[in-house]
C-alpha cells in the first residue's frame, strides 16, 4: 500500500504559506493547513488543495503557544500518523522604534517567530520516522537594519541560528533543516509596515536582478530545499533577493 507524504505549513491560509501549501499539494503531498484567525481563508486554501486530489485538514492554533502547538501536532499524528515536511512559516511582529518597544511586544514576536520553530521542530521530528525536511522562513532584516524592525529582525536572526543547531542535532534522524530568506515581498504582511511604499520602491530600484522578488521565487527555492536534490545542503539560510542584500 502506498502511503502519501504529509506536509505541514504554519500560517498557510494566505501569502507565502498558502502558495507553499498549494505547491506541495501539486507535488503529491497531503497538507496540514494551519491558521490563527481567518477560518474562511483557511477553508479556501483547503478547497484549492483538494482540487489537486490531495487530502487537507485545517487546524487553528497560535503557534507561539507551545501547548497549542503540541496539540496541533497531536492532531496530525491522529489523522496521518506521520509527517514528512514541516515549514515554520507563520510570523508576526510589532513594528516600532526601539525606545517604544515593550516586553509584551518582544515576547509576542519571539514566541510566534522563533520559539514556534524550535518546539515545532521537536514535535515534527517525532513524526518523521523515515526522515524529512524542516524549513524556516527568514528575511533580510536578520542581517541588516530595517526601520522599526527590531523585534522581527532579531527573531529572524534566531531562526537562522536555530536552523544550524537543528540541522546538526536532527541529522542522525535523517532530517535536513534549512531556511529560506527573502527580500521585500508585496504580500498582506507588508501592508502593516509604516514604510511599505519606501521598501517596495527600494526593491524595485536597487535589486540587481532588475525586478522585485515574488512569492513564486521563494516557493521554488523552498521546494528545492524540500526535494532530494538538496539532501547535502544542511543548516543553511538561502537568500532569495535578486542580489539586493549585496548592494549598499
Amino acid at each position: 500500500m502506498t502511503v502519501n507524504k504529509v506536509a505541514m505549513v504554519t500560517g498557510s491560509s494566505r501569502g507565502l504559506g498558502k502558495a507553499l501549501a498549494i505547491e506541495l499539494a501539486k507535488q503529491g503531498y497531503d497538507i496540514v493547513v494551519n491558521y490563527a484567525r481567518s477560518r474562511s481563508a483557511a477553508e479556501e486554501t483547503v478547497k484549492e488543495i483538494e482540487a489537486y486530489g490531495r487530502k487537507a485538514i485545517m487546524i487553528r492554533a497560535n503557534v507561539g503557544d507551545v501547548e497549542k502547538l503540541r496539540a496541533m501536532f497531536e492532531k496530525v499524528k491522529e489523522e496521518f500518523g506521520r509527517l514528512d515536511v514541516f515549514v515554520s512559516n507563520a510570523a508576526s511582529g510589532v513594528l516600532r522604534p526601539i525606545m517604544e518597544l515593550e516586553e509584551s511586544h518582544w515576547d509576542w514576536t519571539m514566541n510566534i517567530n522563533a520559539k514556534a520553530m524550535l518546539f515545532g521542530a521537536q514535535e515534527a521530528a517525532k513524526l518523521m520516522d523515515k526522515g524529512g525536511k524542516i524549513i524556516g522562513v527568514s528575511s533580510l532584516g536578520s542581517i541588516r537594519y530595517l526601520e522599526n524592525y527590531t523585534t522581527v529582525g532579531v527573531s529572524k536572526s534566531a531562526i537562522e541560528s536555530l536552523t544550524r543547531y537543528l540541522a546538526v542535532e536532527l541529522a542522525p534522524r535523517g532530517i535536513a533543516v534549512n531556511t529560506v530568506s527573502g527580500g521585500a515581498l508585496d504580500t498582506d504582511a507588508l501592508k502593516h509596515f509604516p514604510n511599505r511604499d519606501e521598501l517596495l520602491e527600494d526593491a524595485r530600484v536597487n535589486t540587481p536582478a532588475g525586478r522585485m522578488v515574488e512569492i513564486e521565487d521563494m516557493v521554488k527555492t523552498a521546494m528545492f530545499l524540500i526535494s532530494d536534490d538538496s539532501n547535502m545542503i544542511r543548516g543553511q539560510t538561502i537568500i532569495v533577493d535578486g542580489g539586493r542584500s549585496i548592494v549598499m
